[in-house]
């Protein structure tokens, strides 16, 4: 996701606030990241217990909190791409 100029830290402090909750919620694997080079762009990495898990985690009073502070931060250029995670270090196996 991209930030406007001047609050990706902002944006990063809000992901990484509401990290605690996401394993309830059936949340795996949650990483937010960011580039030295790009001081604009977040990459966040989830793995969910089921895509369910996911889409319900997003009806959270708490989760719509954080994404209602985080929008007007951002520019609305987003890039996602799902896929099916088959094992790995840290994943339970499918």
């Amino acid at each position: 996701m991209r930030t406007r100029p001047g609050h990706r830290e902002e944006v990063v402090s809000i992901l990484l606030g509401g990290a605690d909750g996401l394993r309830a919620a059936g949340c795996h694997v949650y990483v937010v990241g960011v580039s030295d080079d790009d001081d604009q762009t977040i990459w966040v990495n989830e793995v969910w217990e089921s895509k369910e898990h996911h889409d319900a985690s997003l009806r959270l009073p708490e989760t719509r909190a954080a994404i209602a502070t985080a929008m007007p931060l951002l520019t609305g250029e987003f890039t996602s791409q799902e896929i099916r995670v088959l094992g790995g270090l840290g994943v339970p196996p499918e």
